[in-house]
């Protein structure tokens, strides 16, 4: 990974605090810009539930990986590391560092680790899944241990998930699944310093709480009519914390405070298995957050900055 920029990222669950870090770090060393690593900023005009930072802050630092697509499309994990592929040869030209911020876990490991990744084959995944639907997932995966007995192995013949998308990639690519890289259990160095940002739990839910109810009254019911009324949302983007709720609510199926404790139930259950998938990651360098995240972790990231690229 020579010749790429000195790269910090901040991780934790939501909530954390980890944009307003990243924020106040690359303000303070003057030449760091910010990588978003979040599925859901890539949305234009998803604003208020995707926490995306102000047009005020992307002009006191350049924000990279926001509002790539309309909400309308979909977009994988394939395009994002394309993408963050770009912007690092842009900051490296330009001699510029990077703090990676977001909270997306595939997405995060996609592009520290460079992962391999497999494409897309829709047409083959829809005549898996219709026979999927036919025969059940043990018939399917029998056939996967025909073609990739590494792959079968790693899964529950009953996960029928990752049994079709292992079918789709040994059919559409002319390889087997397991040959695309180490995969997310093997923590290679990455060149890439990672503080991770961890609270008490109960502190956290309350966090979540005030959170939630502050992109309510911020606009959020009206930003997610809009986009309906628009574009309209794309399958994936439709998902998304808190745009799923408030679709339901508008739907008339859920009143507006049903919504609300819905998303904040949803966004709670999220973070844990942030933490989860962040805790995994023995390079993680984390801080237990005590009252002011800012100030408790930007000398931190300030300081991985200034240290020697890792090797990777």
């Amino acid at each position: 990974m020579s010749g790429l920029p000195r790269r910090v990222a901040v991780v934790g669950p939501t909530a954390s605090g980890k944009s307003a870090v990243a924020l106040a770090a690359a303000e303070a060393v003057g030449d760091a810009e910010l990588i978003s690593v979040d599925s859901m900023q890539v949305y234009r005009g998803m604003d208020v539930g995707t926490a995306k930072p102000t047009a005020d802050e992307r002009v006191r630092v350049p924000h990279h990986l926001l509002d790539l697509v309309s909400p309308a499309e979909e977009f994988t994990v394939a395009e994002f590391q394309r993408a963050y592929r770009d912007v690092l040869g842009d900051l490296a030209a330009r001699g510029r560092r990077a703090i990676l911020v977001g909270g997306t876990g595939l997405y995060h490991r996609a592009v520290i680790d460079d992962l391999d990744l497999p494409g897309e084959w829709p047409d083959v995944r829809a005549r898996l899944l219709a026979e999927l639907h036919e025969s059940g997932p043990e018939v399917l995966h029998r056939r996967l241990a025909d073609v990739d007995p590494v792959a079968a192995a790693r899964m529950e013949p009953t996960n029928e998930r990752r049994i079709v998308r292992a079918l789709e990639v040994c059919e559409g690519s002319g390889r087997p699944f397991s040959s695309f890289g180490p995969g997310l259990d093997a923590y290679p160095p990455s060149g890439v310093t990672q503080i991770g940002l961890r609270w008490d739990r109960a502190v956290l839910t309350d966090r979540i709480a005030v959170r939630v109810r502050a992109m309510v009254d911020a606009g959020l019911v009206d930003e997610v009519a809009g986009i309906r009324a628009s574009s309209g949302f794309s399958k994936t983007a439709a998902q998304a914390l808190g745009y799923k709720e408030i679709l339901d609510h508008l739907d008339g199926t859920c009143s507006l405070d049903e919504a609300v404790e819905r998303v904040t139930v949803r966004t709670r259950q999220f973070a844990i298995r942030q933490l989860r998938w962040f805790g995994r990651d023995p390079r993680v360098r984390w801080i237990d957050v005590v009252d002011d995240p800012v100030a408790e972790a930007v000398p931190a990231v300030i300081a991985a900055l200034e240290r020697p690229t890792p090797a990777g």
